[in-house]
């Protein structure tokens, strides 16, 4: 028989402030009731056995709250929480548990014990939103009134002192399947957690205190222009909270059926609700970026910092572009019989040793087996059944066999050429060019077609599209359909690959926050990958440049803007965003430039095309006529200020020595920082004409300052590229992503390769 617990003895006494709340408790009656008279009373000296009795409860009841008070004080007798399942459950949150989950799926068991609830509740939470395998493809939003079963996206988010309503966008049609690596990293998550949390805060507080900015009719104004910017989408308008008596809700903001109306579901609140409609759209949509939220995080961040007696304007978030707009709608369908390829891939490398031997071959050129064996590593035994699978499947070729000093004669192996070809896109703000090459680098056709920057985003990309369908068709002849690899895109930066959307290019503003790549990805049935014009410079000057490249080197790109694309320790560098390389900033602090807000001023010297002109008649020369429907900053501007310089006009050469003396200094900034040996200069406005005035100005640069300058001679070289540097740089990231042997592969290129 187990015994009594033994008696405590006296609690000691209680302060005045503790005695009032115990009395109070022990009238109010209730749980707590009994727990402060057992304290009481044990405060009186009265031991376990008189208390049990006094009160009517088992002596160990007692004395576990006699031994909660000695250890917790008060707080020791407040309610704990229970174990077991929560007794309600907040749905979106399973929700986002399910969406954010490792794997992407969500499965019921995993999150359920993660949450401490039923596997038969999360399985029931999950057919109720449409997230289980076996359901529609569409999610199902239980707002209320529920949300269309379609495509959904978060498209706006507005906050001010009276309400916050989260504008999600849908649209019929059989939705993408959701793209591998596009779920936001818990960093974003967390920081746009704490920004919400901020700014809803602070407007609630703003409502307390009085504050009704902005007038009425704030809500209005941006859900119509939410209509008026996004027409093929349906728009909602779901109310996160909103004060009592509001004068002007979504219902009443709401003109001719533009935007329905919606509370968030009866099971969430409007935290864990928002957070799941991130976590859907994140893992639904590829251009749902990181860059997204972190531009609405920065948003709410604006308002809830505002002082307390400035007027703050609205949070009055709304995202430019999602896949399919503007006004393009699905293409795949209707292009598809046009497309000259739709295969992709079709070179299945099978190992990290096929791609170490091919680009062995390339490099060299001709090589025989032995040497390739002595390069490598691998064993000779190795080296010819790689060998041998390659020329059976038609990517290496023999070449003439060599005399050998003794033994047999050595036959050396080339890469075939003809084995594969890539389509190339350069996107520039006057003009698009696109060519084919074969994997030698040859340029099989090109085409170019003027573009204007303030043409319609919706036409643009057609054009894009056309012109790329266009050139295949051209090079149908010389290209064999089994070898056709992808399309890559060059685009000026800055450019968020992740979404495959272009962000703020120079001189093409009407083009800003464009989802490019999944817009021509619904144009063509085949790989297409994006980079910035300058990295894919770099990539093709690895790439034809062969053993001449073979070390690391940065190559400048002298376009619409100075760019850099790095190749460093045997791979392209694209940093975290994959935007290394912006050379502007760089240059400008190395010349002392910074503007009067503190950051390094745009310097019109890293804008050749504009700046070259104007400094040539700044020093003199005559003003060159713009060509036909251009402007004085034209491409053919610069080209006839260049042709002046090579004749010997010293206005035109003070003019583009400037320029290079300019981008010396960054250049300069760039070595150092790098530490590297090579630096090649390209691009469209490197023509040949001027091309000694850039080499002799960067190079004397680059190796009369730099701070390690004894133990490096710094080669600065033309590129091996022609003037469609860019265009063919773009196809040649498609044979790099084929060929090139990596140990890890890119996650950023993972989403854009085709299942199996």
């Amino acid at each position: 028989m187990p015994k009594a617990p033994q008696d405590d003895g006296p609690v000691g006494s209680l302060p005045p402030e503790h005695r009032a709340v115990l009395h109070r408790w022990a009238e109010e009656g209730g749980p707590l009731a009994t727990r402060a008279r057992v304290v009481l009373l044990a405060a009186d000296g009265l031991r376990d056995a008189e208390i049990s009795r006094r009160l009517g409860v088992s002596r160990q009841t007692v004395g576990t709250w006699r031994r909660r008070w000695t250890s917790a004080g008060i707080d020791g007798l407040g309610h704990r929480p229970r174990t077991g399942r929560p007794a309600t459950v907040d749905e979106a949150e399973v929700v986002t548990h399910t969406l954010l989950a490792p794997g992407g799926s969500g499965a019921s068991r995993a999150v359920a014990r993660e949450l401490g609830l039923s596997h038969a509740t999360v399985a029931g939470i999950r057919r109720r939103w449409r997230l289980s395998p076996d359901e529609a493809p569409a999610p199902s939003v239980p707002t209320r009134p529920p949300l269309p079963s379609a495509e959904v996206w978060v498209m706006g988010l507005y906050v001010d002192a009276r309400r916050a309503v989260l504008l999600a966008g849908t649209r019929q049609g059989a939705p993408r399947q959701p793209a591998a690596g596009t779920v936001l990293g818990t960093d974003v998550l967390a920081g746009l957690d704490r920004a919400v949390e901020a700014a809803l805060t602070a407007a609630m507080a703003r409502g307390a205190d009085g504050d009704t900015s902005p007038a009425y009719g704030g809500l209005a104004e941006y859900l119509a222009g939410a209509a008026r910017g996004h027409p093929d989408l349906g728009l909602h308008a779901i109310t996160l909270w909103e004060m009592a008596n509001e004068p002007e809700s979504p219902q009443q903001a709401v003109h001719d059926k533009l935007v329905t109306p919606h509370q968030i579901p009866a099971r969430s609140t409007w935290r864990t609700f928002l957070r799941a409609m991130i976590a859907l759209d994140s893992t639904s949509h590829p251009e749902s970026s990181r860059r997204v939220y972190l531009d609405l995080a920065a948003e709410l961040e604006r308002y809830a910092g505002a002082r307390p007696d400035t007027p703050c304007a609205a949070v009055r978030w709304l995202r430019e572009n999602v896949a399919g707009h503007p006004g393009t709608g699905h293409h795949a369908d209707s292009t598809a019989g046009n497309q000259p390829w739709s295969g992709v891939n079709q070179i299945d490398l099978g190992s990290f040793n096929e791609c170490v031997v091919i680009e062995t071959v390339r490099l060299s050129g001709t090589i025989t087996r032995g040497e390739i064996a002595h390069r490598t590593g691998l064993t000779q035994q190795s080296v010819s059944r790689i060998a041998r699978s390659l020329l059976d499947r038609g990517i290496l070729i023999e070449d003439a066999q060599r005399r050998a000093t003794s033994g047999k004669p050595r036959t050396p192996v080339r890469l075939c050429g003809t084995a594969a070809h890539a389509l190339g896109i350069h996107i520039d703000p006057e003009v698009l060019t696109a060519v084919v090459i074969d994997l030698d680098g040859a340029i099989v056709r090109t085409r170019t077609r003027p573009v204007t920057a303030d043409i319609d985003p919706a036409e643009f990309v057609e054009r894009v599209a056309a012109l790329g369908r266009e050139t295949l068709a051209e090079a149908r002849g010389s290209v064999r359909e089994d070898g056709f690899l992808g399309i890559g895109v060059a685009v000026p930066g800055p450019v968020d690959i992740a979404s495959g959307t272009v962000l703020g290019p120079p001189l093409m503003s009407a083009w800003g926050d464009l989802p490019l790549l999944y817009l021509l990805q619904e144009h063509f049935p085949c790989l297409v990958l994006m980079e910035k014009d300058s990295t894919a410079a770099a990539a093709g000057e690895r790439w034809i440049g062969r053993d001449r490249r073979a070390r690391d080197f940065a190559y400048l790109y002298l376009g619409t803007g100075v760019g850099t694309g790095l190749y460093l320790n045997g791979d392209l560098y694209r940093g975290i965003s994959a935007n290394a390389g912006e050379f502007g900033q760089l240059c400008a602090i190395a010349l002392g430039r910074v503007a009067e807000d503190g950051r390094p001023e745009i310097l019109p010297e890293c804008n050749p095309p504009v700046s070259v002109p104007e400094l040539a008649v700044r020093g003199g020369m005559r003003p060159v006529p713009a060509a036909p429907g251009g402007t004085p900053g034209s491409t053919a501007a610069y080209l006839a200020v260049c042709e002046a310089a090579a004749a010997g006009d010293p206005a035109a050469a003070a003019a583009v020595r400037e320029v290079a003396r300019a981008v010396g200094r960054g250049a300069l900034g760039m070595v150092d920082l790098l530490d590297i040996d090579l630096i090649v200069l390209g691009g469209p406005f490197f023509t040949e004409d001027v091309a000694d005035f850039y080499l002799d100005e960067i190079a004397r640069t680059v190796n009369a300052f730099p701070t390690a300058r004894r133990l490096r001679r710094v080669a600065v070289e033309p590129s091996v590229l022609s003037a469609e540097a860019a265009a063919v740089g773009a196809a040649s990231t498609i044979f790099h992503a084929t060929f090139t042997p990596r140990l890890r592969g890119r996650e950023s290129r993972a989403r854009h390769l085709p299942a199996g």
